[in-house]
């Protein structure tokens, strides 16, 4: 019975292979069989039970063991060795290779912030020179002429005549304002340019004050000035030229232009002019005395204009003066307003490797008096260097020979050819070989 249990405990089993099943079947089925007949019947054939034995054996062993599919055995109880087929890295090998991805991750990463970094520089160079290209352009005449706002007081257009300014102005397509000035009857300007760096526009008021004054005026102006060199004292406060010397006393950066209108007579002479001294009762030593006291101690000029349009033609030249400025200013901020432009403004850049000697030898010799590029050319192309022209000179025995030595060389210049000449040898000559440096070339 316990037989029989236990080989039916073994055909439930799945640890069987598949390849016996089918055997296995057929015993448990024979040794169920064998059993019912023993109960049923209690002699047993001897001949059987030893024919069942070993087939009973058979059937009753453990399952085996399905063989693994790795190649390397699993390792037993006692076993140190590891497996000789799998090749295992060790823990210093996979450290080093794990810092060695981390510090090409870094480098990646510090590239690409690099990048970054130079990408956003050359954008802001980028921003940078547009700015400037676009604050260069506002400065040019024509661009800064639309900047200009011309203001004037109201008190100017009382004068009859003003309304041909107005006209003019309107033609032109400048920009004027009528607004009230600090110093009453004058007329000024001022600029609008994009500061550069800055997103917003500059307000900028030029110093330039045009006064507007009648031959009456101006008569007021000038018994102001002559009671104040008399006096040594300042002028009445309800004068002309009191207001305007307290204008100059707040504004100390303007420069003040009287323009004086209903005079028959020019700038020139004005002064002499016989009706204007009748009118104001002063000699020409007292004319004077005003002139210099308002050019040299005020820094303020008069103008005299027979008409409007005198006046008017006077200011449209101040304006365009104005406008020109800038690109006048921001010209001569590099160097002296004097120097030369084109070519001989910058110098020869020589670099470390001697390129550029040969240029600077050429600039040397068209510094001599009546040397033109093409006989420099001339000369550097036959002497390239100074030393080589002195060897030269030292290979001929006598003084005249040096001389004439660069006379024979061919200058070809506007398409006619000649020669150097034995002048302008001889200066030459005489340039590198006189050892006092007082002499004369010519």
């Amino acid at each position: 019975m316990s037989a029989a249990l236990r080989a039916t405990t073994w055909e439930i089993s799945e640890s069987e292979d598949e390849c016996h099943s089918e055997t296995k079947t057929e015993s448990v089925t024979f040794i169920v069989e064998s059993v019912d007949t023993q109960c049923s019947d209690d002699t047993t054939s001897p001949t059987l039970a030893s024919t069942d034995e070993p087939s009973q054996d058979h059937n009753l062993s453990p399952p085996r063991v399905p063989r693994s599919k790795s190649p390397c055995p699993p390792l037993g109880p006692g076993s140190l060795s590891p497996c000789p087929d799998r090749k295992r890295r060790s823990r210093d090998h996979t450290e080093a290779e794990q810092l060695k991805a981390k510090q090409k991750r870094d480098a990646r990463d510090d590239q690409r912030a690099a990048r970054a970094i130079e990408k956003e520089e050359r954008k802001r160079e980028q921003q940078g020179r547009k700015k400037l290209a676009e604050h260069m352009r506002s400065l040019r005449p024509e661009n800064c002429l639309k900047s200009l706002t011309i203001c004037i007081d109201p008190a100017v257009l009382q004068h009859n005549g003003s309304d041909f300014l107005l006209d003019r102005l309107s033609t032109s397509g400048w920009r004027f304002v009528i607004d009230s000035q600090s110093l009453p009857q004058t007329i000024c300007w001022t600029r609008e340019l994009a500061q550069p760096g800055e997103d917003g526009c500059g307000s900028v008021e030029e110093d330039q004050v045009s006064w507007v004054l009648d031959l009456a005026d101006f008569i007021d102006v000038v018994i102001s000035v002559k009671e104040v060199l008399r006096s040594d004292e300042g002028p009445s406060g309800r004068s002309l030229l009191a207001g305007m010397l307290e204008f100059l006393n707040g504004n100390a950066n303007k420069v003040v232009t009287l323009l004086v209108i209903g005079s028959q007579m020019n700038s020139a002479s004005a002064w002499s002019a016989p009706s204007l001294q009748a009118q104001i009762g002063m000699e020409d030593l007292d004319m004077e005395e005003v002139m210099v006291y308002l050019q040299l101690c005020r820094n303020v000029s008069v103008s005299f204009f027979r008409d409007w349009q005198a006046v008017t033609d006077h200011l449209v030249g101040v304006t365009k003066a104005l406008s020109k400025r800038p690109s006048r200013q921001l010209a001569e901020r590099g160097g002296l307003p004097f120097c030369a432009d084109g070519p001989w403004a910058s110098g020869v850049q020589v670099k470390k490797e001697g390129a550029g000697l040969r240029q600077v030898w050429n600039r040397q010799v068209q510094q001599l008096n009546r040397v033109s590029v093409a006989v420099a050319t001339a000369v550097t192309a036959s002497y390239p260097s100074p030393h080589l022209l002195l060897q030269a000179y030292g290979s001929l025995e006598s003084v005249e020979q040096r001389r004439k030595l660069l006379a024979p060389l061919s200058v070809t210049s506007e398409g006619r050819e000649r020669r150097v000449g034995p002048d302008i040898s001889s200066r030459i000559y005489r340039c590198l070989s006189e050892p006092n440096p007082e002499m004369g070339l010519d």
